[in-house]
């Protein structure tokens, strides 16, 4: 049997592992069962019932960011990059900047987004983008010729989701830090937005469980009926 530490014990001793905690009482439980040493993110894990779950992804805005950093590509031609950056981009470029990632598989950064006539040329780095979920998409708004309006976008908290193999979306949704109503906030914004990207052929209960949990804490819970 695997032996626990303390900090684990204490904080899981604080959860009654069978209540289904109301949002509030969730995200106020997000600072006492956190037990790390660093400001750790804050993640919801949603598992969604569905027969085809390649159908099941989609894009949400959090009201509050996720705390975190996120370095932004643009693929653009000349005349668009003094938009990307002034929209705070940190890597920008054309044709040199896609060789840089065929010859050496360089995926240093955290979304790109990209103009229409790039993407032709985009797509074939496909094998090395893809993989990583760096690939620009149409309707996550990332293939557009508006490369500030995008980029300010990601800056902001905007994310694309999907669920892994087993059915569970997983997205950072904020700070140990934030302030509680931030959390909230940000996770009745997932939940509206998944309920939004709903396969219309989904039948039954889509959301199963809706956890939130500190990147060193357990998960919490909660009833996600309330997230409205």
């Amino acid at each position: 049997m695997k032996r626990r530490g303390k900090k684990w014990n204490l904080s899981h001793e604080k959860l009654d592992l069978e209540k289904l905690y109301s949002p509030d009482e969730a995200v106020g439980l997000i600072g006492t069962t956190s037990y790390s040493k660093f400001d750790g993110s804050v993640d919801a894990s949603v598992k969604v019932q569905y027969k085809s779950l390649q159908n099941v992804r989609g894009t949400v805005q959090l009201p509050h960011g996720n705390g975190k950093t996120v370095r932004v590509l643009v693929v653009a031609k000349e005349n668009k990059h003094a938009e990307a950056k002034e929209a705070g981009a940190e890597y920008i470029g054309s044709n040199e900047i896609l060789d840089k990632i065929q010859k050496e598989k360089w995926t240093d950064f955290d979304a790109c987004v990209a103009t229409p006539d790039m993407m032709k040329d985009l797509a074939k780095l496909g094998p090395i983008l893809g993989r990583k979920g760096l690939m620009p998409k149409p309707k996550a708004g990332t293939v557009t010729n508006d490369v500030g309006v995008a980029v300010r976008k990601l800056k902001a908290g905007f994310s694309e989701y999907r669920p892994d193999k087993t059915g569970v979306v997983h997205l950072s949704v904020g700070r140990a830090s934030f302030d509680a109503s931030k959390i909230k906030e940000n996770i009745s914004a997932l939940y509206t937005s998944m309920q939004k990207s709903k396969p219309a052929d989904a039948k039954g209960e889509y959301i199963k469980s809706f956890f939130i949990s500190a990147t060193m804490g357990p998960g919490i819970r909660v009833n996600h009926r309330l997230l409205v």
